[in-house]
């Protein structure tokens, strides 16, 4: 395995470690909880990491399967047609994402450990159908034909830096508790209003996938 793919694995990973979802949710947990942050948090985190690592594994296993049928898929012209449109719809809907509010899951402040599992379940499978990067490195990895005891560590290793951000804000809220109530409460004004941002990006890149890999076969 190159430098350079890793390289560009990382980098990917670092596109993917700020989700407004799992973030809004852990400075919420933070601003508004006082007892059993760490374990509701960890327990949140690991729910949405172990979907993402779940799903990151199936795909190593069965993508080339999958690429080899899109394949046939895409050499269709009606079939390339059809896709171009969705593509098309997605890339001009993604400028027109309507402004809405309350999108983070809501955390109550008597939620225990299962509540917390089923927010996580519920980030993951908002967040995973536009993991673009994710799939975009699981995609690089099954090109390169890495044997299984490459990619598992990858794999493993992108899943724990996509959930870093959370864990650095909870230890630097254990550090600091009295200096980031401000920028925790700055953060989640930020977070409420990018999260229509970040569903247009990935529509949009989305989009721009499905139109140039239809454009042969027209």
């Amino acid at each position: 395995m190159s430098g350079s793919m890793l390289l560009m694995i990382g980098g990917l990973a670092i596109l993917d470690m700020l989700s407004p979802t799992a973030l809004g949710v852990t400075v919420y947990l933070l601003l508004t909880h006082k007892r059993q942050i760490a374990t509701r948090l960890f327990v949140y985190l690991l729910t949405i990491g172990g979907i993402y690592f779940i799903c990151g594994l199936l795909l190593m296993l069965g993508l080339e399967y999958v690429l080899d049928s899109m394949a046939e898929v895409f050499r269709s012209q009606l079939m390339s047609r059809i896709i171009f449109f969705i593509g098309l719809f997605l890339l001009i809907g993604s400028f027109y994402i309507p402004k809405r509010s309350g999108k983070t899951p809501t955390v109550q402040k008597s939620s225990g450990i299962l509540p917390m599992i089923g927010i996580g379940i519920t980030t993951a499978l908002l967040e995973i159908g536009l993991a673009v990067p994710y799939f975009a490195a699981i995609g690089l990895m099954v090109t390169a034909e890495l044997p299984m005891w490459e990619w598992l560590p990858i794999l493993i290793g992108y899943n724990v830096l996509i959930l870093l951000p959370p864990v650095v804000l909870y230890f630097l809220h254990v550090l600091f508790a009295k200096w980031m109530q401000k920028p925790l409460e700055a953060l989640r004004t930020k977070m409420d209003a990018s999260t229509d941002s970040a569903l247009s990006w990935g529509m949009s890149i989305i989009g721009v996938i499905l139109i140039l890999n239809t454009l042969d076969y027209l």
